[in-house]
């Protein structure tokens, strides 16, 4: 059969969906792109936006347009969440729960159309860990390696831990066996990521910092980048590891602050005070400046006032922050946020996440103008034939279109940030990296 996926949601998901795509493949299905007539659909949904309910609703008819004969399952943190929802939308077939996503050639003898939606959804408790990873981009040079599962925290505005269940691991010793095959397989960046990514931690008492040392320790030659890490758990010893000198690590971090008022942070029940984020980061910047630093926020929490919301775009405003993800609060079904006094109207929050935005943009723009005249090393992504410019991410996040020659190879190479416009930076292959980066047959005639 022909088998087509949809995602929504984190990397995370995407890392999900690309495991349950090579057990249909594996099983000799052909795996055909989404907008391809195809005989069996797999949505995999996410709850973190308002629109979740809106957006597999539109998904399904888009999938049942291409192929009305299709069988339509539906799977992910939005249907462990409101099956019974899912269940009333027209064309879907199955909703399959987070501990059964990974079961489902054997959940399913037949996938075909049925007359009454199938529900696979159980309990979440002492749910296993599975291991998945799935390529980043198009040019196949970065990958996505969950290595944790779920979380333990108990924010009052989120759902993670109902759709996913409790925290779980990758086993230590799967970790290093599994970098050394994404190399082989040609990945020149892995992504490490998890739903709460600090939290890994196996039974013998590895942790997070252990998965990193080990990585540093390693002959691998590859680059790695943390996808997302909670301020409590970015200990000083994943820190230490991290910026040191010869580090495998990217001299990035994206580090959840969700507010900069420490009323709201107690009533989010986050795990830190204002002030140590500020501390947090600060440390950071005073080890490398040209570390970049991204933050999550939210704003528009009940009981935001102007006041709180000013602390939060003061300690942004203030802080070596790079970027911002800036979420506009949405309530959620079965968090207690829900029932708090203090309802900020959505004009509001709507407001507020553009001032955010906008300032965003234009700590971005600070952080590359400081950037230029620099060298960065950079693995050439893709090749714009219009304009003849390569892009690549630096280490420290910074997106650069770049001149080389167009058939360049994916290797890492060094790229001087020469000036910046529009918004955007350009740079120069070094000419000495650049010929290391061309094929063989090809780096011969440029040598002649």
């Amino acid at each position: 059969m022909n088998v087509s996926f949809y995602n929504l949601g984190c990397k995370v998901n995407l890392a999900d969906i690309s495991r349950i795509g090579k057990q249909f493949e594996e099983l000799g299905h052909t795996i055909v792109d989404f907008e391809t007539p195809s005989d069996i659909v797999l949505i995999n949904t996410c709850t973190v936006t308002h629109r979740a309910d809106a957006d597999c609703r539109n998904v399904v008819r888009r999938a049942l347009r291409k192929s009305p004969e299709a069988f339509v399952g539906v799977l992910g943190c939005y249907a462990q969440l409101q099956p019974e929802e899912i269940a009333k939308i027209e064309g879907v077939d199955a909703v399959i729960g987070t501990r059964e996503k990974f079961e489902i050639p054997n959940l399913i003898k037949k996938f075909e159309k049925t007359k009454e939606t199938q529900l696979f959804i159980s309990n979440l408790e002492d749910t296993p860990f599975h291991t998945s990873a799935v390529s980043d981009n198009a040019g196949r040079t970065r990958a996505v390696l969950k290595i944790q599962d779920g979380c333990n925290y108990h924010c009052t505005f989120c759902t993670i831990p109902l759709a996913r269940g409790n925290s779980r691991s990758m086993e230590f010793d799967k970790v290093m066996p599994e970098l050394f095959a994404m190399q082989k397989q040609g990945f020149h960046e892995v992504v490490l990521s998890g739903i709460n990514l600090g939290d890994f931690k196996n039974d013998d008492g590895r942790k997070f910092y252990d998965v990193v040392k080990a990585i540093n320790d390693s002959d691998l030659q590859m680059r790695f980048r943390i996808s997302s890490i909670e301020p409590n758990l970015l200990k000083d010893n994943i820190l230490e590891e991290v910026l040191s000198e010869g580090s495998k690590f990217c001299q990035h971090f994206h580090i959840p602050m969700q507010s900069g008022s420490q009323d709201i942070l107690f009533k989010m029940r986050r795990r830190y005070k204002a002030d140590y984020y500020r501390n947090l980061v600060e440390r950071i910047y005073s080890i490398n400046p040209n570390v970049a630093i991204g933050a999550d926020v939210i704003v528009g929490f009940p009981g935001e006032t102007e006041d709180h919301f000013a602390e939060t775009y003061d300690l942004i405003s203030n802080s070596p922050i790079t970027y911002l993800h800036a979420f506009t609060y949405s309530e959620r079904e079965n968090t207690p946020a829900v029932t708090f006094d203090g309802v900020v109207p959505f004009n509001i929050r709507q407001a507020r996440n553009k001032r955010l935005r906008d300032l965003s943009d234009e700590k971005r723009l600070a952080f590359y103008e400081r950037q230029i005249g620099n060298v960065g090393m950079v693995i050439p992504e893709m090749f714009n034939k219009d304009n003849g410019l390569w892009r690549g991410w630096t280490e420290n996040y910074v997106s650069v279109n770049f001149t080389a020659p167009a058939e360049l190879s994916h290797n890492p190479l060094k790229v001087s940030l020469d000036k910046m416009f529009e918004s955007k930076v350009y740079g120069s292959a070094l000419e000495q990296d650049f010929k290391t980066s061309l094929p063989k047959y090809l780096e011969l005639e440029v040598l002649g």
